[in-house]
This record gives C-alpha cells, structure tokens and sequence, in this order.
C-alpha cells in the first residue's frame, strides 16, 4: 500500500470508525488524463462501509469523505470514485 493510500485510509478509519475500507490506485487508467502524475497516487477507488452513513444522501456522505481528506486533496490527490454504504446497505447488496 503506497504512503498516500496509507494516510488516506488512516484519516477514514479516525473520521468514520468504519467496519471496513478498501482503497485503489486507479491512477493508470487516467494517464493523460487531468490530474494524472507520472507516478500515480491521483486517482483512487475507495469503499467505505461505516454506520456513521446511517440517516445521510449519497451527496452528504460524498461531501463528508472528501472533507476529511482535504488535506490530500490539496497535496496532490486529484480523483477518488466512492462507495460508502452503511452495514445494513452492504449486507443487502452482498
């Protein structure tokens, strides 16, 4: 696991107390796309299933995900595509 996905999933463990979190480095498929480095680490795949999503849209738990990881946003993060469930909403989708 790179540095970065390290962090990332460091902040998301304190931010969300999650049963379970998956991130990917996506970052080979965007080359030369926006946002892509030569050596990665731009773009992520992150699934997060914590009870913390209970009672929130889509939209809010999106807009809670990337707060918490504004500070790798602003050192080079460029992209993440989400899945946050609760624990009921991943049993159901199992």
């Amino acid at each position: 696991m790179s540095i970065r996905a390290e962090r990332m999933r460091n902040v998301l463990i304190s931010a969300f107390a999650p049963a379970e979190v998956a991130i990917l480095d996506e970052s080979h498929r965007h080359a030369g796309h926006a946002g892509a480095a030569p050596g990665g680490e731009t773009h992520y795949a992150v699934q997060v299933i914590s009870p913390a999503f209970a009672g929130q849209s889509r939209v809010a738990r999106s807009r809670a995900v990337h707060a918490a990881l504004a500070g790798e946003f602003s050192s080079g993060l460029h992209a993440l595509s989400l899945r946050l469930l609760t624990p009921d909403e991943a049993a159901s989708a199992a």
